[in-house]
C-alpha cells in the first residue's frame, strides 16, 4: 500500500512549458482518504520554491478536510444559527434574516466558501447600490432600485463577521470582505421642531388629548418604543423620576414588548414637575389601565406607527416643516446643550454609551456653545484690558 504523503510534503520540477511547478499535499478527503494535492508555478526555481514554502505554511493553518465543504450558503446559515441568533433582539434578527435570504444568498451562495475573493464581494456591494432593492410588489414600479448606502453598510458588518468567524474555524486563511471599499456614510441634516413652534405644537397635542406624552418627549428626548411602553408604575411620583427598562417594536406584524436597545438605555430620569403633573392629570382619565399612554380607540398599547401618524398630523397643523418623530429627541438634546446642561449628564439621559458619542452627534449645537465660550472669555478679557 502506498505510503501516504504527509501535510506539507512538497517538490519541485521543470516542466515543458519552460516554468516551474511546486507540488504540495494540503490534506486528505475525510469521504474517501485520498491526497489533496495542490501546486504553484514560477519563471525560477527560486522563486517557485518561495511560494511553496508560503503555500505550505498557509495550508497548515487551514482545516482543509472542512474547507472545502462549505459554500456561502451553507456556511452563513450555520454561522446564523449558532453564532448570530442567540445574540441578536427579535428586530435585529428580522434584519439579519432580511440580508441573508434576499442578498447574500442569492447572489453569493452557490460560491465555495474556500474560493470566494475579495472582487466578488466587492462587485457584490456594487451591484447593491444600484440594484440592490427587492420588487415586492409587481404592481409598483420601483423609483430608485438601488440600496441605501445604511442598509449597504448593514449587509457589510454581517457578512464580514460571518467570514471573520470562518477565519477563527480556520475555514479561511483571510477574510476576502474586508479588503473592499464601502460607499461612504452621508451624515443627513439634523433636523430639530423649531423653539416657536414647540408652543403651537403641545397646544394640538392637547386638543388631540396627548399633552402628556408629547410633553414628556421633549422634556425627557426618549425613544417612541420607550415611551409608548411604559407603565404607570414606572412613574415614582414623590422622587419626580421615571424608569425606562422596556421598549416596544413592531415585528412580523405583532408588537413585542424587549428590552431596550442597550444596557445604557435602561435608566431612570428625572423629570420636571409640570411633566409628574401632567402624568397624574392623564392617569385620573384611565385609573384601571397599566399603561402610561394607552390607546384612545383600543385601551391597550399605543401602536407606534400610530403614534408617529398623530405627530405627522399635529405638524401639518400647525403648519410646520415636517420632522421625524425621532427628531423630538434630538430637539430635546439641542435644547438641553443650548441651555447648560453638560455634556455628561444629558449622555446619561439619552441612554447613549458614552459622552464622546453624544458629542459628535451633537456638533452643531456644541459648536454654538464653544462660540458662546468665545465671546464670553474674550469679553472678560477686553475688560480686564
Amino acid at each position: 500500500m502506498a505510503k501516504k504523503r504527509a501535510n506539507g510534503e512538497g517538490s519541485i520540477r521543470k516542466r515543458k512549458d519552460g516554468r516551474w511547478e511546486g507540488r504540495y499535499t494540503a490534506g486528505h478527503d475525510p469521504n474517501t482518504g485520498k491526497t489533496i494535492y495542490k501546486n504553484v508555478l514560477g519563471k525560477t526555481q527560486g522563486e517557485v520554491k518561495e511560494k511553496l514554502k508560503k503555500a505550505i505554511a498557509d495550508s497548515q493553518q487551514l482545516d482543509v478536510t472542512r474547507a472545502n465543504t462549505y459554500t456561502v450558503r451553507s456556511w452563513i446559515k450555520l454561522w446564523y444559527e449558532v453564532y448570530a441568533e442567540p445574540r441578536l433582539r427579535e428586530k435585529t434578527k428580522d434584519y439579519y434574516l432580511n440580508y441573508i435570504d434576499k442578498h447574500i444568498i442569492p447572489e453569493l451562495g452557490d460560491i465555495k466558501l474556500d474560493k470566494l475573493t475579495t472582487i466578488q464581494v466587492q462587485k457584490f456591494y456594487n451591484d447593491l447600490q444600484k440594484n440592490g432593492r427587492v420588487q415586492r410588489y409587481k404592481h409598483i414600479e420601483l423609483k430608485n432600485k438601488g440600496l441605501s448606502v445604511r442598509v449597504v453598510h448593514g449587509i457589510h458588518t454581517l457578512l464580514n463577521n460571518c467570514l471573520e468567524q470562518a477565519v477563527k474555524e480556520r475555514l479561511l486563511l483571510v477574510n476576502p470582505a474586508r479588503g473592499c471599499k464601502l460607499p461612504k456614510m452621508e451624515k443627513k441634516e439634523m433636523k430639530v421642531l423649531p423653539q416657536e413652534k414647540i408652543g403651537p405644537y403641545l397646544m394640538e397635542a392637547e386638543k388631540r388629548g396627548l399633552l402628556a406624552a408629547y410633553y414628556l418627549e421633549l422634556t425627557t428626548g426618549l425613544r417612541r418604543g420607550e415611551l409608548l411602553a411604559l407603565l404607570w408604575t414606572d412613574l415614582d411620583i414623590e422622587a419626580k423620576t421615571i424608569s425606562v427598562t422596556k421598549q416596544v417594536n413592531r415585528i412580523k406584524g405583532k408588537l413585542v414588548v424587549s428590552q431596550p436597545k442597550t444596557q445604557n438605555s435602561v435608566r431612570t430620569l428625572a423629570i420636571p414637575q409640570q411633566a409628574v403633573d401632567l402624568l397624574v392629570e392623564e392617569h385620573k382619565k384611565h385609573p384601571g389601565n397599566p399603561y402610561m399612554f394607552p390607546s384612545p380607540k383600543t385601551g391597550t398599547m399605543f401602536d407606534p406607527d400610530s403614534f408617529r401618524h398623530t405627530h405627522d398630523k399635529i405638524l401639518k397643523a400647525i403648519g410646520a416643516e415636517h420632522i421625524r418623530f425621532h427628531d423630538l429627541r434630538h430637539t430635546f438634546a439641542t435644547l438641553s446643550l443650548k441651555n447648560g446642561v453638560d455634556v455628561k449628564t444629558l449622555s446619561g439621559a439619552l441612554g447613549h454609551y458614552s459622552a464622546g458619542f453624544t458629542l459628535s452627534t451633537y456638533t452643531h449645537a456644541t459648536a454654538e456653545m464653544k462660540r458662546d465660550a468665545a465671546d464670553t472669555i474674550g469679553n472678560v478679557i477686553s475688560q480686564a484690558m
